[in-house]
């Protein structure tokens, strides 16, 4: 049985394809040639790396390779998306040390896996990213590392430490495996500044970290503790997380009572679920909603119901994506101080110290704005940090753009406004323009809503 496209951005897909290699460049084999010396370029604290001079490092190069997975980036980007290709560079794939185990790609069955990609034509600029949802490294290589390989930055990417659908057994407290997503970017942020260095002959001039909706989380996250490793950062939906709420234990219970017959609609508005945003409920009730309440709840909160989903989200996709009974009744503010401190590990503050951009869309059904981005701009406020920050909102956008292409008379792709945003963030740092008031991001002038996104 083939998993829904949101199993696929949650689990990262529970199978990989096995993909064949291409021979490297030519030019790997010659020592006088542009990859020469790749034996010198060693990623600091990995176990185990391999490098690749390749003529294309973008999707389109890569494609049938083991140096992507296109099923890691299902339903993140609408079909007709146009991305570059021909960037010719390194490749480093790899682990840090890790005891779990998740992650079977290249058929390492280790977790921490990361890559990096080093162009050969390189603009100065590093980019660093987390997986959505609880996907793996090749997550983002669409939507965001084939476009910032193209304007000549070096890229890396972290599968956060653990994944798929059983990521909460990672760990031993609760809240462990969450906290080592944050842990695993800060490690990987000061490896590929070091292999950069290695490379081109000096440290980055710019680094930003950025991601989507758990990417999103992490980019939020670094520039609130780990501000002096990045110039900005761009956050699309990224999850929130906060000790007393909201976060999605305290959004997603509805959904899980409403598709048990026990809460009605107009308790997902009271959540923060957006009015008219209703014809994508049933999807979202079947692919989303009950799988990631019983997930996270885990992660945090295992004493709730130890024996669902116990020590496996499911066997089968029927067993992932059917919800826990239990959750239908769970309420966040009833559970004991244990459990507020599991998540205040990993709580976000509002306290950002350098630039950034946030983009959510008003049609999200998973992470619904008015529970998430809205509360985080206010948080940003409240701690006196707003002139670092601009929140657009894009009309008609959801959580996922593959979605898209099932409602193209509903619903609109945000990737070209997230580029268009990471565009406006790099002319901010760099040169000081400040980016367009908060704002609601409506259609382009030319109608191309698949490709083009102005904010101005």
């Amino acid at each position: 049985m083939r998993l829904p496209r949101g199993v696929l951005f949650l689990a990262a897909a529970l199978t990989a394809a096995t993909l064949a290699g291409p021979a490297p460049s030519a030019e790997a084999e010659n020592s006088g040639g542009r990859c020469a010396r790749l034996e010198n370029v060693r990623v600091p604290g990995a176990a185990l790396q391999r490098e690749a001079c390749l003529d294309d490092l973008t999707t389109t190069g890569l494609a049938g390779t083991d140096y992507t997975d296109p099923a890691d980036q299902a339903g993140l980007t609408a079909a007709g998306t146009r991305s570059p290709s021909g960037v010719p560079g390194v490749q480093i794939d790899g682990y840090f040390p890790d005891s779990s185990r998740f992650n079977t790609t290249h058929g390492w069955r280790h977790d921490a896996q990361f890559v990096i990609r080093l162009p050969d034509r390189w603009n100065g600029g590093v980019v660093v990213t987390g997986a959505p949802g609880n996907r793996k490294q090749y997550a983002t290589d669409k939507a965001i590392s084939d476009r910032v390989l193209a304007q000549g930055y070096a890229y890396a990417a972290t599968d956060k430490g653990n994944n798929g659908t059983d990521f909460y057994r990672d760990g031993v407290r609760p809240g462990d495996a969450v906290a080592e997503w944050n842990a695993r970017t800060t490690q990987l942020t000061r490896a590929v500044r070091r292999v950069v260095a290695q490379r081109y002959g000096h440290e980055p001039r710019r680094t930003y970290i950025t991601g989507i909706s758990n990417g999103g989380y992490l980019t939020r996250w670094q520039l609130e503790n780990h501000p002096g490793l990045y110039d900005g950062g761009v956050d699309w939906e990224g999850a929130l997380w906060t000790a007393d709420g909201p976060s999605l234990l305290t959004s997603l219970p509805a959904t899980v009572a409403r598709s048990l017959g026990a809460a009605r609609d107009e308790d997902l508005y009271a959540a923060g679920f957006a009015r008219g945003s209703e014809f994508l409920w049933p999807y979202h009730e079947k692919a989303y909603w009950g799988v990631t309440q019983k997930i996270y709840r885990a992660e945090f909160d295992p004493a709730y119901d130890p024996h669902c989903p116990g020590p496996t989200a499911g066997s089968s996709p029927e067993g992932i994506l059917a919800p826990c009974a239990s959750d239908a009744a769970y309420e966040y503010a009833a559970r004991p101080a244990s459990v507020r401190r599991a998540v205040a590990r990993v709580a976000l503050t509002g306290r950002i110290g350098k630039p950034l951009i946030t983009l959510h869309g008003d049609l999200d059904a998973l992470l619904p704005k008015a529970a998430d981005s809205d509360v985080y701009a206010r948080m940003i406020d409240e701690r006196g940090r707003g002139a670092l920050h601009r929140y657009y909102t894009v009309a008609r956008g959801t959580h996922v753009d593959g979605l898209y292409d099932t409602h193209p008379d509903r619903l609109r792709p945000i990737l070209p406004c997230y580029r268009s945003a990471f565009d406006t963030l790099t002319v901010w740092v760099e040169r000081g323009t400040p980016p367009p008031a908060d704002r609601t991001v409506g259609e382009p002038a030319d109608g191309d809503v698949v490709d083009s996104c102005p904010l101005r």
